[in-house]
């Protein structure tokens, strides 16, 4: 044990501001990790409000874990030691059940590297009853589990809230001890996917069948929580070390309406849920108790019914009010002005498609006219610094395409320019450039990525066009990295020996030279509509809608 890493975690605990400690009478001892670093998890509310439901609870014991820094590694590789919890800094061996929070299929080759570090088996078939059970949630795992899937004894398929009751009952009358029949018992739930009770063979890279319990088909309905008031999804503990250290967070709506065909918040948050009025401001008025900015955060926080008296309340109570991007077509004075007294000086705006094409392509419903619209409202109420996202790699897409994104970009720099002579102050334009990935449950799902090659050939171009120009600057994801993302989300249940040989070499890229099929078969094929996916065993959202969606989109732009 390292006194290092012990006073560390004091330390960080010190500078947490609303952790209610708990330390005696659980019955049930449950470490959640987080497969990031602490001040990435620590600004996930998903892995937030888990943790309070669980400790919330009067005989279960939930500490925090997550993965070690540049520093605490070296010291855990240099003293041998075990991985320690944050609070009770007790080894992860130790607990009843590990339970990893996954949003980011990123994320996925750090749980080898967590679990080698606290010394539990990381496949499930080696691990014995002694062993701690490990499950897992969280968006990664909902839209596709099989890549980790040989490491989980368990994961959970849908929302926190609506699956823990359901769990922790069984857990309580069952125990996890004895693993096979308490496994047996938890397929039986709804939300509950057990993999060791899933057979896959494969052909090729083709899925040619699933069978579980006697040969019958296994489905495992996601679940979500009916009515979001039941409870809130806010900042439960705040501390100085993460990115929204000075503002408190709070969930206005979950899902997306929208469906644009690329998004998977889109359809695995399905149906669309608001958040009431009354609610939000009695979770206003706790958070302004704690910090003076109040952060909304949602999938569509912009289609909220009662967005901007939320926002009038926040301000009224004299706070200061944060969303991360705006839809273009629901942005009004009012809340510009909300803005800019909440001190913004920046507002994100997500055109994701650069042509008109592209954008009735992935069902954006946006017209270049009023893109420019609100481009001009904005620059009109002094908002000069614009943020625009964009995706690259759409299927079909064309360098015509790209060439009307450049002017686009041209049009609202022009605007900007405009302003910022006659306001005598400087305006910029970020433009933030991401390559398409093909994810599970979207109308999208079947398409392939487009190769790494061309796509830096497209990213090369808009450097060229726009990236040099005064007052534009551009952030673009690596398509490398985009790729590894894509492998992640379209894989299947071959790929832990992936994770495991990348965790051995310290490196994916290494890892996915010696991976047998090769990885990009994976990630550049078209997959056919009637071709089972490795992620079909989760009965999500209408299919059907998903196949329309996608036969619409191809049949009006092409193949």
């Amino acid at each position: 044990m390292s006194w290092k890493i012990i006073e560390k975690h004091r330390q960080l605990l010190a500078g947490e501001e609303g952790a209610a400690p708990k330390r005696r009478g659980g019955k049930l001892t449950v470490c959640l990790v987080y497969p990031n670093r602490y001040a990435v998890g620590m600004s996930n509310l998903g892995f937030q409000t888990v943790h309070a439901l669980l400790n919330t609870e009067s005989d279960v014991l939930c500490d925090r874990a997550f993965l070690p820094d540049a520093d605490e590694l070296r010291e855990y590789r240099k003293t041998g030691g075990s991985l320690l919890s944050l609070e009770s800094q007790q080894p992860l061996s130790s607990f009843d059940i590990v339970a990893f929070s996954v949003s980011f299929e990123s994320d996925y080759l750090n749980i080898p590297v967590i679990l080698d570090l606290a010394g539990i088996p990381a496949r499930s078939a080696d691990r014995e009853d002694a062993d701690p059970l490990v499950m897992g949630g969280g968006a990664a795992l909902f839209l596709n589990p099989e890549p980790v899937a040989d490491f989980m004894d368990l994961v959970c398929v849908g929302e926190g809230e609506a699956i823990l009751p359901g769990l922790l009952g069984l857990i309580r009358a069952e125990g996890v001890g004895d693993r096979p029949p308490f496994l047996s018992a938890a397929s039986r739930l709804p939300g509950i996917y057990v993999p060791s009770l899933s057979g896959v063979s494969f052909d090729g890279v083709r899925i040619t069948g699933r069978t579980a319990r006697g040969g019958a088909p296994e489905r495992v309905r996601r679940l979500w929580m009916e009515s979001p008031d039941v409870r809130p999804t806010v900042s439960e503990i705040l501390t100085e070390e993460t990115e929204f250290a000075d503002m408190y967070l709070i969930e206005v709506s979950r899902g997306c309406p929208r469906g644009c065909r690329f998004c998977a918040a889109g359809f695995i948050y399905l149906p669309y849920r608001q958040r009431s009025l009354e609610a939000l401001k009695e979770q206003v008025a706790e958070g302004l108790a704690r910090r003076h900015k109040i952060g909304l955060v949602g999938a569509a926080v912009s289609d909220h019914r009662e967005l901007g008296e939320l926002c009038r309340f926040i301000r009224d109570g004299g706070g200061k009010v944060s969303v991360s991007s705006l839809r273009i077509d629901r942005l009004d004075g009012e809340m510009i002005e909300v803005l800019k007294a909440s001190g913004h000086k920046t507002v994100a705006l997500a055109p994701e498609g650069g042509s008109q094409r592209m954008r009735d392509l992935i069902n954006k419903n946006l017209t270049e006219g009023q893109i420019l619209d609100a481009c001009d409202l904005l620059i009109g109420h002094d908002i000069l610094n614009l943020k625009l996202y964009f995706i690259i790699g759409l299927p079909t897409e064309t360098m015509t395409d790209l060439e009307e994104l450049a002017l686009l970009v041209g049009k609202i720099r022009e605007r900007v320019i405009a302003a910022a002579k006659k306001n005598k102050r400087l305006g910029e334009i970020v433009l933030s450039v991401n390559p398409f990935v093909p994810k599970p449950f979207t109308p999208f799902q079947w398409c392939g990525m487009e190769e790494t090659a061309s796509l830096e050939k497209k990213l090369k171009y808009l450097h060229q066009a726009v990236g040099k120009l005064s007052n534009v600057r551009l952030q673009a994801e690596s398509p490398k990295d985009a790729w590894l993302q894509a492998l992640l989300s379209r894989g299947d249940r071959r790929l832990s020996a992936f994770l495991l040989r990348a965790a051995e070499l310290g490196s994916w890229k290494r890892a996915a030279r010696e991976f047998d099929p090769p990885p990009d078969l994976l990630v550049h094929r078209t997959i056919p509509l009637d071709e089972p996916l490795p992620w079909g065993f989760i009965e999500s959202v209408d299919e059907g809608r998903l196949v329309r969606e996608y036969r619409r989109a191809f049949e009006v732009h092409g193949p």
